[in-house]
């Protein structure tokens, strides 16, 4: 049920009046425009003016942010480079259509981004308003690359975004796309329509922990595939919610080694948490990724990405079809300059939400990438044994195990772990996923009102502060329970870093010591039943 006629096929706007009226668009609200153009979970609140992550549109320096596992509030320096962005976009289309200068500034942007990761130039970037938006990108590609509708088997299928579960069998993932066309949730993307596979990464035994036979189960699933005449397009994951990679390289290897040509391989590192070795090893081996600046980078939710290596995209002139619902998910603009007969099938479109929130993240990515190597990884280190230690000594958390096979060289700084996920107890035992997803709505709010202890207590619980969403864990013949994650982010370590080290220690003293208020917030809210007085309208789940 897809809106064709849409605002965007009137025809009018692809004439000199429509790219007029493109300009006045350009002359709409800052904070209207980084919350336009994407998933409807981007809509803020008419009361509290924050979308659905509990992110306001303009930056709050005051909320101490450890979300970025989910979403994390925009800083003042992506706010003001999104702004002089559009700056001067407005003035190039004083001497140029908009499309032409919008076009131009998308090709400067992916130039940009292969610079902060350190990616050649013949790897392509095919820009999205989130991670899951590209999931249908790399599900139209692998059907060109393939030559076959393949099916989609999703490792860590539990633990990755919501949404995979529809655009892995090329259906919609919401009931409206970012360019505004009204879909039927889960129904069919006209044409690009198969069937997936999943692949939970949790042991299926008590507790929480990393399956020990993801390679086999992998393996596996591809073998029956394969055997059935299907191709197969592998979503692996780099990494989960809860920080776990799967299957192992060797088992990557052994899938190359005996189905050439029947497997194309995409890596879901919407997170970001992988050193630039490991992105550029995948991409050298010919696997598509799947990338955000809007995780652990930490630019405004929604902002995605799929990085192309050249010997996939040159395949692309071979296609000679394309899913007709592929365009309700790009405008011409998404696609590089260099895919000109794919980009031909496309309306010119800008999207300028995703655009702004795009140079929102590069901002960060540029911050994070200039801090020296040696400082990122000796913070991320430091905190990382500091969470560690702080949950452990608390008997209201239980830590999760986050191991996940890392530790070589391709790791970099991300041989530490950056998600931090536990649960909560009383009296040993985990509190209701109810009182869980209470907690973390009043943790982004003041809620010293209802503390009634200490002045001391009253202070911990009025700082707002953003952690990772609550994970829901399906546990079996257990009842499922929820895990929350104080999340490392890029910003904090590049709001850390200074050339005197005495000053950088005593930052990322500052960092854990508000890590450590975090974490008593909690504990005042377990304690005091606070979490329960805030209304249930401010919840965050998505």
């Amino acid at each position: 049920m897809s809106g064709r006629a849409s605002r965007w096929s009137d025809p009018e706007r692809a004439s000199d009046g429509g790219s007029r009226y493109r300009l006045r668009d350009l002359f709409t609200p800052l904070d209207t425009l980084l919350v336009s153009g994407g998933d409807p979970r981007l809509a803020l609140d008419p009361e509290d003016r924050v979308n659905a992550y509990g992110c306001a549109a303009s930056p709050e320096p005051e909320i101490w942010n450890f979300a970025s596992a989910t979403a994390s509030t925009i800083s003042q320096a992506a706010y003001d480079r999104a702004a002089l962005a559009r700056e001067e976009l407005m003035h190039k289309c004083l001497f140029d259509e908009v499309e032409v200068a919008f076009d131009a500034r998308c090709e400067d942007m992916r130039d940009e981004l292969r610079g902060h990761l350190q990616l050649s130039p013949r790897v392509d970037v095919v820009f999205s308003p989130s991670g899951t938006d590209s999931q249908l990108h790399a599900l139209l590609l692998a059907r060109t690359i393939l030559g076959a509708r393949p099916v989609t088997i999703v490792v860590g299928a539990d633990q990755t975004g919501s949404g995979t579960t529809h655009t892995a069998r090329g259906h919609h993932f919401s009931s409206m796309t970012a360019s505004g066309v009204a879909v039927r949730k889960d129904g069919a993307v006209a044409g690009l329509a198969g069937t997936s596979l999943a692949l939970p990464l949790r042991e299926a035994a008590p507790g929480i922990a990393m399956r020990a036979d993801a390679d086999a189960a992998v393996l596996h699933a591809v073998e029956a595939t394969i055997a059935q005449g299907a191709p197969v397009l592998l979503q692996i994951m780099d990494c989960s919610k809860l920080g776990w990679r799967a299957p192992s390289a060797a088992c990557l290897d052994e899938i190359a080694r005996r189905w050439p040509r029947k497997v194309q391989i995409v890596v879901d590192a919407c997170q970001a948490r992988l050193g630039r070795r490991r992105l550029r090893s995948y991409l050298d081996r010919g696997y598509m990724v799947l990338i955000t600046g809007s995780k652990f980078f930490g630019g405004p939710a929604f902002s995605g990405a799929l990085l192309v290596p050249k010997g996939l995209s040159r395949s692309l002139d071979r296609g000679k079809g394309i899913a007709p619902g592929i365009f309700d998910y790009a405008g011409r603009c998404d696609w590089p300059v260099a895919w000109t007969a794919l980009r031909s099938r496309f309306e010119r479109r800008p999207n300028f939400g995703q655009w702004l929130r795009w140079e929102a993240a590069l901002a960060e990515i540029g911050s994070y990438y200039a801090v020296p190597a040696v400082f990122r990884a000796e913070m991320l280190a430091a905190l990382a044994a500091g969470i560690d230690s702080m949950i452990a000594l608390s008997p209201s958390f239980r830590s999760v195990s986050t191991a996940i096979n890392m530790g070589d060289a391709d790791d970099e700084e991300f041989a530490q772990a950056t998600i931090f996920p536990f649960t909560l107890l009383r009296d040993g035992k985990p509190v209701s996923i109810a009182e869980t997803r209470a907690v973390h709505r009043a943790l982004a709010r003041d809620v010293s009102e209802e503390i009634s202890g200490s002045a001391a207590d009253r202070e911990v619980a009025a700082q707002r502060c953003l952690i990772g969403q609550p994970v829901r864990l399906e546990r079996q013949d257990e009842t499922p329970q929820a895990v929350l994650r104080l999340c490392v982010g890029a910003r904090l370590v590049t709001e850390a870093w200074s050339p005197d080290m005495a000053k950088a220690r005593r930052n990322v003293q500052q960092v854990l010591d508000r890590i450590a208020h975090v974490l008593v917030k909690i504990e005042l809210l377990l304690d005091r039943g606070a979490a329960a007085a805030v209304p249930v309208k401010s919840a965050f789940e998505v």
